[in-house]
């Protein structure tokens, strides 16, 4: 997963590797964001 090239070859196949992909991506970017809290 998270590779530069689509692996599959049907174009509702690649679109769904790609979704899956920015998915994987965003929960990485999520996991290394701080988390902030309001202190009172």
């Amino acid at each position: 997963m998270l590779s530069p090239k689509l692996t599959l070859h049907n174009y509702n196949a690649q679109v769904s590797e790609s979704l899956a992909n920015v998915k994987a991506m965003n929960k990485v970017i999520r996991l290394s964001m701080p988390v902030r809290q309001q202190i009172n």
